[in-house]
């Protein structure tokens, strides 16, 4: 690959690491054209953020491409996790300690397959009190660590598909297939509250991004000469 595809364009799909933010991801594919290319600037951006407990498909453009970014995040979307049934945590994931129980005796592979269901199509979510969405100029997780909750506004979101994996209680796996916007720590914890317990979010994995794949996509070892080397990486 050379200097000139860089600037003109190029999208990389980085398969993240975990307890890695979205931002680390773009400084590191930033500082590594910098090394190679002996570039001062150059434009670098991600296509839809994963959490830092998340791992799997980012799609990072440089160049020209950045501009194609919000075409990329508006593409459906495949996730892979587990939710922990009879517990919940303020953040809907591994970001806090569990601060309340449920009971779970009642749950049966029946219940829970058919809790899916509720979320199938068109639904309104609220997002987590711990997000980046901004309310009266200020991001709500800097409210919540302040320790302010407050009225959050649902937001229109489509689930194409929600299938349950396997169940191994209080654990259950899943894959959802769902549009832009959709938070899957919420999903998590509505789902625990459609089957009459508590549930929050243990492990989530991006595993698609429209036709992007992360068995396409690359880890982050790589060293000067991956940007040396042509057809690493799949492109457009």
């Amino acid at each position: 690959m050379n200097v000139e595809k860089i600037q003109e364009g190029h999208v990389f799909l980085i398969d993240k690491p975990l307890d890695w933010t979205s931002f680390d991801v773009v400084n590191k594919i930033r500082w590594n054209i910098r090394k190679a290319y002996d570039l001062k600037k150059i434009k670098v951006g991600h296509a839809g953020t994963l959490d830092p407990k998340a791992t799997g498909l980012l799609l990072v453009c440089t160049g020209k491409w950045t501009k194609r970014i919000d075409e990329f995040q508006a593409q459906e979307k495949t996730y892979t996790g587990t939710i922990k049934l009879g517990v919940t945590t303020p953040t809907y994931d591994l970001e806090s300690e569990e601060d309340q129980t449920f009971p779970t005796a009642h749950l049966t592979e029946e219940i829970i397959q058919e809790a899916t269901n509720q979320f199938i199509g068109e639904i309104d979510q609220f997002p987590p009190m711990h997000s980046a969405i901004k309310v009266d100029g200020k991001r709500l997780y800097e409210l919540a660590r302040d320790g302010q909750e407050i009225e959050r506004k649902a937001r229109r979101i489509t689930i194409h598909d929600f299938k349950i994996t396997k169940i191994n209680l209080p654990f259950v796996d899943f894959e959802v297939n769902c549009s832009k916007g959709t938070y899957i720590r919420s999903l998590a914890y509505d789902f625990g509250k459609a089957v009459n317990s508590g549930g929050y979010l243990t492990a989530l994995r991006r595993t698609k991004i429209g036709n992007f794949d992360v068995i396409d996509a690359e880890n982050l070892a790589f060293e000067r000469n991956y940007f040396e080397e042509e057809n690493k990486l799949e492109e457009l």
